[in-house]
C-alpha cells in the first residue's frame, strides 16, 4: 500500500486506505509524457470541468447516483433529502445534511474543523515556505496574492483540509463574527489528489482559487482559501459578507470534484491537536468532520 493513501483515524487509532476513484488515471495524467501533455493542453483548463459540470447537471446522470453512494458507503440517513430527491448528481454531491449529523461544538476554546475531509495542519509557520507536501512549499503571499495579508499569520497556524469525491462538499464557519467578500483569484483547475500534489509545484497557488477573512470572535482573524480542483466547475459562497455569521453557519460548498480548504491562523491565536501535529510529520493525513476539535484556544 502506499503510504500517501493512507489516513489516520483518530477514533481507532489507527489507519485505513482511502478509496480514490480513477486512481490509474490520475499516475498515468500526471507521471507520464502524454498524460501531462493532456493535463497542460486540456484537463487543467476551465472548459474541462465546464463541460463535466454541465453533463452532471443533467437530469440524466441521475443514475450514477445509487451506485456512487454503495461503492462509497455514504451514509445517507445524514442528508436532508433522500435519493429519490436528486434530480442530477451534481445536486446530490452538494447535498446537504441534517443539523444534527455534524455539531459544532459552542466551547469557545476549541478549534473547529470546516469541513469532512483529510486533514494536515501545522503550528508556528513560515509563511516563506509553507509546506504543500514533502520537498514542495509555497510562499503564503503567493496563495493569497496579497503580501500584507500574508505577514498577518508569520508564525500562526495552517490546516489544510483536503476533500475527496465521496465527502460532504458544503463547508462551515468555525466561530462566530463577521466575513470580508470572497476575492476569487484565476487559475487552474489541476486535481488535489495526493498523487497532484506530489507532481505539481505550488499547486495551491496555480489553482483557481477564493479568499476571504472570518473576523471571528474567539480566534482574531481567520483566513479561508477554498481551492477549485479537477472536475469542479464552481464555488459557491453562500454567505452573506460583512454579516453577522454563526459558529456551524454555512460558508458554501463546492460542486462536482474533490477540492481544498485551507485555513490561516495568527500566532498565539490556537493550537493543532498533538496527533494531528504527529500524523502531518509522519506525512499522513488525519480523517475529520466538520464541527470536529482540531485544537484550541492558547
Amino acid at each position: 500500500m502506499s503510504k500517501i493513501h493512507k489516513i489516520y483515524n483518530r477514533k481507532t487509532r489507527g489507519y485505513e486506505t482511502e478509496k480514490m476513484t480513477g486512481e490509474d488515471s490520475i499516475k498515468s495524467t500526471y507521471h507520464t509524457v502524454l498524460g501531462r501533455l493532456g493535463l497542460e493542453l486540456l484537463l487543467k483548463r476551465k472548459i474541462y470541468p465546464f463541460i463535466l459540470g454541465r453533463l452532471n447537471d443533467s437530469r440524466c446522470s441521475a443514475g450514477k447516483i445509487k451506485g456512487f453512494v454503495q461503492e462509497h458507503g455514504i451514509d445517507m440517513s445524514e442528508c436532508i433529502h433522500d435519493l429519490r430527491d436528486f434530480q442530477s448528481f451534481n445536486a446530490f454531491f452538494a447535498r446537504k445534511l441534517k443539523p444534527e449529523a455534524r455539531e459544532f461544538a459552542a466551547d469557545p476554546r476549541l478549534l473547529l474543523s470546516p469541513g469532512d475531509g483529510k486533514l494536515r495542519a501545522w503550528n508556528n509557520i513560515d509563511i516563506e515556505r509553507v509546506i504543500q507536501v514533502k520537498g514542495f512549499s509555497y510562499t503564503l503571499a503567493e496563495l493569497l496574492s496579497d503580501r500584507e495579508l500574508a505577514r498577518q499569520y508569520r508564525g500562526g497556524v495552517c490546516a489544510v483540509l483536503r476533500l475527496g469525491l465521496a465527502d460532504y462538499h458544503r463547508f462551515h464557519f468555525i466561530d462566530s463574527g463577521r466575513c470580508t467578500g470572497s476575492k476569487s483569484i484565476k487559475g487552474f483547475y489541476y486535481s488535489v489528489n495526493p498523487i497532484a500534489l506530489r507532481a505539481i509545484p505550488e499547486l495551491f497557488c496555480r489553482n483557481r482559487r477564493a479568499v476571504s477573512t472570518l473576523r471571528s470572535k474567539n480566534f482574531g482573524d481567520i483566513t479561508y482559501v477554498e481551492v477549485g480542483a479537477a472536475f469542479v466547475g464552481s464555488i459557491i459562497q453562500t454567505y452573506r459578507p460583512d454579516t453577522a455569521v454563526a459558529r456551524g453557519d454555512e460558508k458554501g460548498y463546492f460542486k462536482l470534484g474533490g477540492s481544498t480548504i485551507l485555513l490561516f491562523l495568527e500566532k498565539g491565536a490556537a493550537a493543532v491537536d498533538e496527533d494531528i501535529l504527529l500524523q502531518t510529520e509522519r506525512g499522513y493525513e488525519v480523517k475529520v468532520l466538520a464541527g470536529e476539535a482540531i485544537g484550541r484556544k492558547t
